[in-house]
């Protein structure tokens, strides 16, 4: 039979202790975000409609981001025990330079639109948490004002060639006379992507007032004081503005580049290299014999062809091949500092985070893009310790099983005679992941 006493009003005092509440609303906010979804929820709510659709959305029905993040949810990690794992170091080199954690914040497009603070607040928590910062050619602050907020840190400018090529070939020179080390070389973005979110919302560039969206604004009244109060929304690198976002890529882009773009552009560049966008193995073997410094493994967060092949799935074979010649990295997806624990395990040299910081820039400016940055470097410390590993260098395959759901379904052999053999070939099984990580370049 349980005890039972009359409390004792001082014992009651100590356990009865209240936390003081937070005042400062965005603060509160931010804190109560312990994930990258969460921050994505507060986002929703204080963004209009168009322009966070114009972030979360993809391509026609958003099969390739939805199956990108499900490839990473689907992995199974195999921790080692009894193992000191007391001190961990999240330190990485990538393109010959350091970074404090194994990721860096992607290129994105038109980031004022999502808040008034856009580039500049990613640039300067970049700068602060000590990774790289990409600057998009859709930027909407420039090249001299990114250089500002990160004026000590790591610059990475994404270029597309554009049917004028006089501009791209401006940009790069100003990219490099800024001190910006690395130049994304992006191949993924022939045309536009179909966007649908963006024409049901009739988005454009600068937003068109339309009934809908005054309705949608009511409630949002802080989205409209910054845009309406700050410098106009503007490509910082472009001269055009107007138009949906399909109808600008569609006149900006040249769906005729090639190999000698890549040559004309990595001889006037006199940092490193990277191309974006990759997604075969047998891309990723050509531009190894090219000289490129490095391949960023990616089908644009989802937002060109739907249905392209997983990044994080071509990574095991794509390192295997080519991990010894070029820098490998991936993108699209990740959401989770544990699918970074686990790219980097798969032989990745580095990752990029595009939504997860825009979702936290939409969420509370420069404080969220903090928090995000918080966030996904809490849960990859946190993983590591839990696999037992003590340093970036330590994490191998051995520590990763990819879980695949879409794997190719088998063909009958009387079906299998009847399709030439160029299309067959489509239809085999996949190659097993590598068995050990590929060394890196000394």
């Amino acid at each position: 039979m349980v005890k039972r006493q009359f409390p004792n009003p001082v014992e009651l005092a100590k356990l009865m202790k209240f936390k003081a509440p937070e005042l400062d609303g965005k603060k509160r906010r931010l804190e109560g975000a312990l994930t990258i979804y969460d921050l994505k929820a507060i986002a929703k709510r204080r963004t209009p409609k168009a322009a966070f659709d114009y972030t979360d959305g993809a391509a026609e029905g958003e099969l390739s981001l939805a199956r990108a993040r499900q490839a990473f949810e689907d992995i199974e990690f195999h921790p080692s025990i009894l193992r000191d794992a007391s001190s961990v170091d999240t330190t990485t080199t990538v393109l010959g330079g350091t970074s404090a954690l194994p990721f860096g914040i992607a290129p994105t497009g038109f980031t004022r639109l999502m808040h008034t603070e856009g580039e500049i607040a990613g640039a300067g928590a970049a700068a602060a948490a000590g990774i790289p910062f990409t600057l998009s050619t859709l930027g909407t602050s420039s090249i001299e004002d990114v250089k500002a907020a990160n004026p000590h840190g790591r610059n990475w400018f994404q270029l597309y060639v554009m049917r004028q090529r006089e501009i791209s070939y401006g940009l790069v020179e100003r990219a490099a006379a800024a001190g910006f080390d690395t130049l994304m070389f992006t191949v993924d973005t022939p045309v536009a992507g179909a966007r649908l979110r963006d024409k049901r919302n009739g988005f454009s560039i600068p937003p068109q007032l339309t009934a809908g969206t005054i309705i949608n604004a009511i409630p949002r009244p802080w989205w409209w004081w910054d845009f309406l109060t700050t410098p106009p929304l503007e490509f910082a690198s472009l001269a055009s503005t107007g138009g949906t976002v399909g109808e600008l890529l569609d006149s900006a882009m040249d769906p005729s580049i090639n190999y000698d773009d890549l040559q004309f552009i990595r001889d006037m560049w006199p940092g490193r290299i990277v191309v974006k966008g990759v997604q075969n193995l047998e891309d990723s073997k050509r531009l190894a014999t090219l000289g490129v410094d490095g391949i960023l493994l990616s089908n644009h967060g989802g937002r060109q062809l739907d249905r392209a092949p997983i990044p994080f799935h071509l990574l095991p074979e794509v390192v295997r091949e080519v991990g010894n010649d070029v820098e490998v990295m991936v993108d699209t997806g990740i959401m989770n500092g544990a699918d970074i624990v686990a790219s980097m395990a798969l032989g990745a040299k580095f990752t990029l985070i595009g939504r997860a910081y825009l979702y936290g820039l939409m969420a509370g400016g420069r404080e969220g893009v903090d928090r995000t940055i918080q966030i996904l470097s809490d849960q990859l410390l946190r993983t590591m310790k839990l696999l037992e590993v003590t340093s970036i260098e330590e994490l191998e395959p051995k520590h990763v099983t990819q879980l695949q759901r879409l794997a190719p379904r088998a063909m009958a052999p009387a079906a299998a005679a009847a399709v030439p053999a160029k299309v067959s070939r489509t239809v085999s099984a996949p190659r097993k992941p590598a068995a050990r990580k590929a060394p890196t370049q000394a």
